[in-house]
């Protein structure tokens, strides 16, 4: 290792003969879709894991076999489903048919939103920065701390009794 530099002066002489690398630009990303023109991905919130296909339609969104309305009857888990569509600017341009397993009413619905939001991005790539920017392609990893011994629940203490 005789080329070994030991001081700022060295290092100069040394980077004067070299020119500076060129950034490689990222290769723009491919849509990813099936033989039926349909977008998949796979949404997470909590205990909750939601499979959902998304294709170009009229902005049917089927959950379990149910509709929207019927499988997530409040308003504002409603709105959390179409929250993606509308920061991309593709409201009712995508039917969505999902299916989705664990957890409750409110993880369902965040998994689902998750799932829809890479579906998208996988569909049309020019869509991941306004997903992205609003955090729907981050999964959201607070899931619920587990119970400890000598504890009634995760932190809550056994009821004390002074006599």
């Amino acid at each position: 290792m005789a080329d070994q530099v030991n001081s700022l002066e060295e290092l100069g002489q040394v980077a004067e003969g070299t020119e500076a690398v060129a950034v490689v630009e990222e290769t723009p990303r491919e849509p990813v879709r099936d033989e039926l023109g349909r977008s998949y991905a796979t949404g997470k919130r909590k205990d909750a894991v939601a499979r959902v296909w998304i294709k170009p339609g009229s902005g049917k969104v089927s959950v379990n076999g149910k509709e929207l309305n019927t499988y997530f009857a409040r308003p504002v888990l409603q709105m959390l489903l179409r929250q993606p569509f509308d920061v991309a600017g593709v409201a009712d341009q995508f039917d969505v048919q999902a299916t989705v397993k664990g957890g409750g009413l409110s993880g369902q619905a965040g998994a689902v939103r998750h799932g829809i939001s890479k579906a998208l991005q996988l569909y049309d790539p020019t869509l991941r920065a306004p997903l992205k920017a609003a955090g729907f392609l981050t999964r959201d990893s607070r899931v619920v701390e587990r119970k400890k011994y000598g504890k009634r629940k995760a932190r809550r203490s056994f009821q004390f009794s002074k006599r």
